[in-house]
């Protein structure tokens, strides 16, 4: 019964804590435009398009969108590999998200 109770309270916590969540998910709940469901799939997008530095990256646009544009229009070879990438993730988490 200890276990029983043990599992169910490990896997609350688990499905409740914002730790736990993956970067493009918590800025997104932190934004507060975004419920738990909506942000979820997005960070499930993000999993499936993005790497672990791209999704770092990404989520900072949710509290400084001014770095998404500087990105957007940098020259650098990088930048522009990274906003493919990104408008990738961005047009499948809208289409997979939008409900």
């Amino acid at each position: 019964m200890k276990r029983h109770t043990f599992a169910v309270a490990l896997a609350a916590l688990t499905l409740s804590t914002p730790s736990m969540a993956g970067p493009i998910e918590r800025a997104c709940l932190n934004a507060s435009n975004g419920t738990r469901a909506v942000c979820s799939c997005i960070q499930q997008v993000a999993d499936m398009t993005l790497r672990g530095g791209d999704q770092r990256k990404a989520a900072r646009f949710f509290a400084d969108p001014d770095a998404a544009q500087e990105i957007r229009i940098s020259k650098r070879d990088s930048d522009s590999a990274f906003w493919q990438r990104y408008r990738n993730f961005g047009n499948t988490a809208e289409a997979y998200c939008k409900g």
